[in-house]
């Protein structure tokens, strides 16, 4: 009776200490928070930090979310959890700067005109007409505003970067300045083919809307300090002060964006104007990327057979596919960089490709890659090139993925550190540069990318390609604080089963180099019947024994090559099916026998110790 009583009180004891710890530690430890996610997730960054401890003036942030209307909606209200967790970060690192309002806007109400005022979107639920608002609006002191319209589920990398760049915006709300310095008539021109004037390059349009754009001259010697990003297109044969002045700019912390290219289909190969840049189709930056440690590698255009687009070569004639102009899907992109991770595909035309330097101080990040069935071919074939299936025939694969676009970031010497004449004084080196660099500037023409219809008067466009929303993204991305650019991509807070993505991933591989094999092999066997075969005085095809052996052994081989495809399809199933029957193993069998065999443990100990005590 007496243990009875002793383990009452004990236990009474216990819970109270318990109690006790739990009201002392909500006191003191408020602000107090522990991440133990493998990537940090619910840690904010520290260009983040940067941006929140740079705030003068306050701001409010309201999350307009439709709390009532998502009941049935899991995943959507999972996501609306951490958002409003990540914005409580925020209001707590902010220091008082920030403060949070979140609105549940339901059907025809004051709230619900306030959110379509400030810019959110609403997303339909159902046929029945309910909408869905998820979206975030900040407003400054002065009273301007900037929105989140919605917070789609796919992009849950990008959320800290979505944020912290409505933050700084609302901090800085005035347009960012863009100085363009072309060798291309992006700005309009005449087409001496046609014989009439040429309008502005859209991408030069879709700036325009979003940026203050200032033309440069080639021959500028002083790159203005107020310019939030400088972009070089074509930069071919500058003057050595025009490459000084690009030089330090980049020297002093400012952003650049450069389009070379190894042969510019889009450069008319003749001056654009008085001054202007001279014949050749190639343009490069060389003195000042072999400073920076990067290179563009010169006189070669990479061939993909992978992504070759088809185009026209006569009206006669059927399309071909013309490996030099690609089209690369979001898989040749970097998924994890919010320049191109919302991206679905994107057109180059004979681009070159970038590398690192050996012993360079900066950082090399590929943005845009070709596939492995690539290969580098020289610039000059291109000038005499009738017919791109040639170029097919030569692709000999090297097996390596070539860069065409690439980040260059960290500490890089200047390439001047005696200066030019005249200009002695300049700095030597920056202990970070901030580079994009693009090796093909086809990518901005309009033909690779958008149909711009004339509509009243109006030039509407339509895009069938990313090109200018890989443009827009750079220019915004780069016309922030380094602080914004350092937050990018975080991860995701759903973890994917990485192992039967690898599987599939595998088998993906393996399907694929089939695929490509049967291609091939169907190329090869139908241009040597369109050779053998050919129409009688009547115009009936016939085939004679020999092709019709040919014809025979072709569609042998390829059931022969289906079963194999089937059969990697197979292997696949059968190594998830094998790795799922292991996790029911350990899930259904061996955790309940482990923890049957623990409490039997635990029985028979604390009987053993009764009976002693007896």
């Amino acid at each position: 009776m007496k243990r009875l009583m002793y383990s009452g009180a004990g236990l009474l004891l216990i819970a109270l200490a318990f109690l006790a710890f739990n009201a002392v530690s909500s006191l003191i430890f408020t602000d107090a928070r522990l991440d133990l996610t493998e990537q940090k997730l619910f840690t904010l960054s520290k260009g983040t930090e940067t941006i929140l401890a740079g705030l003068e003036e306050p701001i409010e942030l309201q999350l307009f979310y439709s709390d009532e209307a998502t009941g049935e909606l899991v995943a959507l209200r999972n996501y609306a959890r951490r958002v409003e967790e990540l914005l409580h970060a925020y209001q707590r690192e902010a220091d008082g700067k920030i403060t949070l309002r979140v609105i549940d806007p339901e059907p025809f109400s004051e709230e619900e005109d306030r959110a379509a005022e400030l810019g959110l979107q609403a997303v339909p639920l159902d046929q029945g007409g309910d909408k869905v608002y998820f979206g975030l609006a900040g407003i400054n002191a002065a009273g301007q505003t900037q929105s989140i319209p919605f917070f789609p589920l796919d992009q849950e990398e990008f959320l800290e970067y979505e944020i912290s760049r409505l933050v700084q915006t609302l901090t800085t709300p005035q347009m960012p300045v863009v100085g363009v310095l072309s060798g291309l008539p992006i700005t309009g021109g005449f087409d001496t083919r046609t014989q009439q004037a040429t309008p502005p390059w859209m991408v030069l349009e879709n700036i325009r809307q979003l940026f203050h754009i200032e033309s440069l001259k080639r021959d500028v010697d002083m790159i203005p300090s107020d310019l939030s990003v400088l972009m070089l297109i074509h930069p071919k044969e500058l003057p050595e002060q025009t490459l000084y002045a690009i030089d330090q700019f980049v020297m002093r912390g400012g952003k650049l964006l450069v389009f070379l290219d190894p042969y510019s289909e889009a450069d008319p190969g003749m001056g654009i104007g008085p001054g202007e840049f001279g014949e050749g189709k190639a343009s490069d930056l060389e003195p000042l990327f072999n400073a920076w440690g990067v290179r563009m590698v010169p006189n070669q255009v990479v061939l993909d057979a992978s992504y070759a687009m088809s185009v026209g070569v006569g009206e006669e004639r059927r399309p071909v596919r013309h490996p030099a102009w690609l089209s690369l899907p979001q898989s040749m992109m970097d998924s994890e960089d919010v320049v191109t991770a919302s991206l679905e595909s994107l057109n180059v035309a004979t681009a070159g490709f970038l590398e690192p330097l050996k012993g360079a101080t900066t950082r090399f990040v590929p943005l845009i890659q070709s596939s492995s069935y690539a290969m580098p071919i020289e610039a000059e074939r291109f000038a005499t090139l009738e017919n791109p299936e040639v170029l097919l025939r030569e692709l000999e694969p090297t097996g390596e993925r070539y860069t065409l676009a690439a980040r260059i970031q960290g500490p890089a010497k200047s390439a001047y550190p005696n200066g030019i004449e005249g200009h002695t004084d300049g700095l030597k080196d920056s202990s970070s540069i901030n580079v994009l660099a693009v090796a093909d500037t086809d990518l901005l023409a309009d033909r690779m990318w958008v149909q711009v219809d004339n509509f009243f008067g109006q030039r509407m466009p339509q895009p069938w390609a990313d090109n200018g929303t890989f443009v827009i993204n750079v220019l915004d991305n780069l016309s922030g604080t380094d602080a914004l650019i350092s937050v990018r991509s975080r991860g995701r807070f759903a973890r994917p089963f990485t192992v039967v993505e690898d599987l599939q991933r595998q088998a993906e591989n393996r399907f694929r180099e089939k695929e490509d094999v049967l291609q091939q092999r169907l190329a090869e066997t139908e241009a040597q019947l369109a050779e053998l075969q050919g129409p009688d005085a009547e115009g009936v095809v016939q085939l004679t024994a020999e092709q019709q052996t040919a014809l025979q052994n072709f569609m042998q081989e390829k059931l022969l090559i289906r079963k194999e495809l089937r059969e990697v399809r197979y292997q696949l199933n059968a190594d998830i099916e094998a790795l799922g029957r292991t996790l029911k193993f350990f899930n259904m069998g061996l955790v309940p026998l482990l923890l049957t065999l623990g409490m039997s443990l635990l029985w028979l100990w604390r009987r053993r110790r009764s009976v002693k005590i007896r």
